[in-house]
């Protein structure tokens, strides 16, 4: 592989690893403005033969705690123990934002939107000049997992480029239940991976500071089925089943308050809604408004605002517009 030298020493952040190590790197860029020493682990496992390398990560937005537990899981599992190549995993990516529970890096700066960085720019900035410039140049796969923002609860899907047509077959065999084509934004992961050439997956499913068992498994399934694609996944696991292929997803829309009051949600995400179906209730605190809200059309939920209070305006409903094989729902 063109990544390691003759002798397939992987090198990271100036240290060598060598096939059939075991080493965790512990990634520095700043300290608090008390002194304290922040460092980000980064958990290397490599297999005595030799394969790829996949990178997995979450944690780019500090308090998306759904995907910092699906890497846990991969880790504690040992399904980050590969059969054939490397495996790295960074739970936490924004460590500045996971200690307070904050999206953002301390500088304010969203990390998802400031890639690939800059040597002597804001803090956001420079972490990601020095992770795309010092760790993504080993890998030739990566898997980013991601939650909904704020209350915002996303069905488990995978986000790719409908253009790349390898990105697709991959999201087919990782298999989320719902598969979404979205450009790449600028500014964020994705969009650099894409620039240079590095395939990647990301995932999304859960909410922000929620931890939800169920979004967990589809996260850690996908992955064991793809590393069983690269033949990386040890004989030890049995891959999960495929009992529904993914749904692909071309456009979708939001449903949004048409007043400001109590919002009661009838169901849950990912279900297949009829026009006109009730989705919620919205009701004033006072017992005289009651709205019902329905679906403007037939589709599948793939986002549920969870919170408990709503304005006129805000996004409660996602749903699906177009299937990739171009029907209307």
């Amino acid at each position: 592989m063109a990544k390691t030298d003759k002798k397939n020493i992987l090198s990271v952040l100036g240290e060598d690893i060598p096939l059939g190590a075991s080493k965790t790197i512990n990634f520095n860029i700043a300290n608090l403005y008390t002194s304290t020493k922040i460092e980000i682990p980064i958990i290397i496992e490599r297999s005595k033969k030799e394969g790829p390398t996949v990178l997995i990560t979450a944690g780019i937005h500090g308090d998306e705690i759904n995907g910092v537990e699906v890497v846990r899981q991969i880790i504690s599992k040992k399904i980050n123990k590969p059969a054939k190549g490397t495996i790295i995993c960074i739970p936490v990516l924004n460590v500045f934002g996971f200690l307070g529970m904050q999206r953002s890096f301390p500088d304010g700066r969203d990390l998802n939107r400031v890639f690939p960085g800059t040597k002597s720019g804001s803090l956001a900035s420079r972490f990601a000049y020095q992770f795309v410039n010092e760790i993504l140049p080993v890998a030739d796969f990566c898997l980013d997992f991601h939650t909904g923002g704020a209350s915002r609860f996303n069905a488990p899907h995978i986000r790719v480029d409908e253009k790349n047509e390898k990105l697709v077959e991959y999201a087919k065999i990782f298999n989320a239940p719902f598969t979404m084509f979205s450009k790449n934004l600028d500014g964020s992961y994705r969009a650099t991976c894409a620039k240079k050439g590095v395939d990647i997956l990301l995932f999304e499913g859960g909410k922000s500071q929620n931890s939800n068992k169920d979004i967990a498994r589809e996260g850690v399934h996908g992955t064991m089925r793809l590393l069983n694609h690269f033949d990386m996944l040890h004989t030890s696991f049995v891959v999960p089943e495929i009992k529904t292929e993914t749904i692909f997803i071309k456009k979708s829309s939001w449903i949004r308050a048409k007043y400001s009051g109590l919002l009661h949600v009838k169901i849950p995400y990912g279900k297949h809604v009829e026009v006109g179906e009730h989705l919620a209730t919205i009701t004033d605190p006072y017992g005289k408004m009651r709205h019902v809200v329905k679906a403007s059309n037939e589709g599948y939920i793939i986002n549920v605002n969870e919170a408990p209070i709503v304005y006129k305006g805000d996004a409660i409903f996602n749903i699906s517009k177009v299937l990739s094989d171009g029907k209307s729902e």
